[in-house]
């Protein structure tokens, strides 16, 4: 689903709701009847100067790990009354029902036992740095929950100085999903028959106010799920029966609104037992951060002068998560020879057009940093050998109107 979105995922609001998975949290739903939800901040600061028409989506996970019932029609409730308009601005998404001055709700759609969905709430800056109040978000479903205190969260905005702000995404994996950085229009997709491949459709978008120069990110399957195909500019390993690749983009350039994205295929076990392979991760930081050294920018390298203003905003929403969904009722067919379809993306040219939709994750886990931070130490020496310039997908978002 992608609620809150635009065609394209670098349109103002456009990685506003995209779809993933979840890590599990809590206890067993009370109820067969009931679909225990939990809402969960993501992000928590937007780099002053984010224009409205390149609006960063700010992050929340809606969680139903906690039972075995689907929630039916869950809808998101967005209070900022209490946001200081001087400093932070909203709209609400087109296909959202404006109820009174600041608050408006949107459409979730179904949300399936198991899983869960991220969404993005478009903000951006209007003054100063600093506090910029509170944003007040509640979600709800036909569907009873047994627990209605973590169904309404409240975010105190940040404004923090200039930077870049890489927010990623992924979407669920599918046999049929379209490569195009975005999740509109795509229902009913088929699940991944085991021994067949599939593509994964992700991104990493810029939502800050500075352009990012360099690009690191991991890339974590489920067990039971190997890479069919990587970037160039990839090491991959096993660690303790999952598949991870690592890969680096020195010469990269992403501005502001613009995301990056590249050719990645995966293939699922064909001794796959269970109809959801989860949970597989995304991550993503900027090499100036990361790295020492200066990442290259053609045609001349970054000055140390301007790479001191290449601050990471909030690397809290750095990380997204996605579930590989496998097709148990027809005969396993074995790997599938279909060739590989390279990404493409719709254009950015002006117009709107709502959708139904869904985003990912609760920020830089203690899993993510504990697990992954030792594999970045011992394949960090490989990836500066990989230096190549790849092929990246820059995509500029049109101005667009929108109401506050």
């Amino acid at each position: 689903m992608n609620l809150f979105t635009r065609p394209a995922l670098a349109r103002a609001g456009a990685a506003t709701l995209l779809t993933a998975g979840l890590v599990a949290v809590g206890a067993p739903a009370q109820a067969a009847d009931q679909a225990d939800l939990a809402l969960i901040p993501v992000s928590s600061q937007i780099a002053k100067g984010v224009t409205e028409a390149k609006a960063k989506p700010f992050k929340f996970t809606v969680d139903n790990t906690r039972g075995a019932v689907d929630a039916r029609n869950v809808t998101v409730k967005v209070d900022a009354r209490k946001v200081k308009q001087k400093k932070v601005g909203f709209f609400a998404p087109e296909g959202c029902q404006v109820q009174e001055a600041a608050v408006y709700s949107c459409l979730l759609g179904d949300l399936t036992a198991g899983t869960s969905e991220d969404f993005g709430i478009p903000l951006f800056s209007t003054g100063t740095r600093g506090a910029a109040g509170t944003l007040v978000v509640t979600i709800s479903a036909d569907t009873t929950d047994p627990n209605l205190e973590d169904n309404t969260v409240e975010v105190d905005l940040t404004v923090t100085k200039p930077g870049y702000d890489l927010v990623t995404w992924a979407q669920d994996v599918y046999a049929d999903v379209v490569v195009d950085g975005d999740e509109e229009s795509e229902t009913g997709l088929r699940p991944v028959r085991p021994g067949e491949t599939a593509p994964l459709d992700w991104a990493v978008y810029n939502g800050g106010s500075r352009r990012a120069t360099g690009l690191f990110y991991g890339i974590v399957l489920p067990a039971g799920v190997s890479f069919a195909e990587l970037p160039e500019n990839c090491v991959q390993e096993d660690f303790l029966g999952t598949a991870r690749a690592f890969c680096e983009d020195l010469s990269v350039l992403i501005k502001p609104g613009q995301f990056y994205t590249d050719v990645v295929r995966v293939k699922v076990s064909e001794e796959a037992t269970q109809p959801v392979l989860r949970v597989g991760e995304i991550f993503a930081y900027g090499l100036d951060g990361l790295l020492e050294g200066e990442p290259e920018e053609e045609p001349q390298p970054v000055r140390e002068a301007q790479r001191r203003t290449f601050v990471e905003a909030d690397d809290s929403d750095n990380q997204a998560v996605f579930d590989v969904f496998v097709d148990l009722t027809a005969p396993t067919q074995g790997p599938t020879t279909s060739p590989t379809a390279s990404p493409t993306v719709p254009p950015a040219a002006g117009g709107g057009g709502g959708g139904e939709g869904g985003l990912p994750v609760t920020g830089v886990q203690a899993g993510l940093i504990g697990g992954v931070g030792g594999s970045v130490l011992l394949v960090g020496g490989a990836l500066l050998l990989l230096a190549r310039r790849r092929r990246v997908l820059l995509v500029t978002p049109a101005d667009e109107k929108t109401v506050n």
